[in-house]
């Protein structure tokens, strides 16, 4: 039996907590199993050890303690979250800032709906999850500057890369979405999922962004 994957979701909008409540409902492998309405509703409710989830969603902008301050403490207080921060700011530093404290997932309050699931479901493995104006906005920075050195550990050989994967990571880099490489490419949407299923594997990263600091490190793009 698969195990259940509790989340506690924190917002000052009651209506925005019951619409996540409601989606998350869809899902028979995942439950809230308790809701916020400001930071220090957040920290009291993890402070307690009877509460367990395995992912929190965080806002920003909440009163009393914001979600910057909430991770901070969770952090300082060593309570083990993964986080995902659901918020109507999309700028990249801040972005940046939220996955220097150790969120794993940033999604736009915009298209929360069509993203909330596959986000839980990935930051609940460990891994990274964006929504795609996110995503892009990482990959605009990321192309517009160098990467340091060390971003990218297990470095993998660029020619080992077939001559189609380097086209898709290509496109990826350009900001183009699996339907326009398909498109593009002439090939169907799941090929392009394979594909990109592949670069993943063999480039060791967890997602597009990473993909696109990779093209980038290595002058693919």
């Amino acid at each position: 039996m698969r195990k259940k994957i509790y989340v506690h979701v924190a917002d000052d909008h009651k209506i925005l907590i019951e619409g996540i409540i409601a989606i998350i409902k869809t899902d028979k492998d995942i439950e809230v199993n308790g809701f916020s309405l400001n930071g220090a509703e957040v920290l009291e409710w993890f402070s307690k050890k009877k509460n367990k989830a395995d992912v929190l969603i965080l806002d920003i902008t909440m009163p009393v303690i914001d979600g910057i301050e909430v991770l901070k403490h969770l952090n300082k207080l060593k309570i083990d979250h993964k986080t995902i921060v659901l918020s109507s700011y999309d700028d990249v530093k801040i972005v940046e800032e939220m996955l220097k404290l150790g969120c794993l997932g940033y999604i736009s309050k915009n298209n929360a709906g069509e993203h909330i699931i596959n986000a839980i479901k990935a930051v609940s493995r460990g891994e990274q999850y964006f929504s795609d104006d996110i995503q892009r906005k990482l990959i605009k920075s990321i192309s517009g500057q160098s990467v340091p050195e060390g971003n990218l550990p297990n470095k993998f050989v660029i020619e080992q890369l077939t001559d189609r994967e380097l086209k898709v990571l290509k496109l990826i880099t350009e900001e183009y979405n699996t339907t326009q490489i398909a498109d593009k490419l002439n090939i169907g949407i799941s090929t392009v999922d394979t594909y990109r299923k592949n670069l993943l594997r063999k480039i060791k990263v967890k997602n597009s962004v990473g993909l696109a600091m990779y093209a980038v490190k290595n002058n693919i793009v």
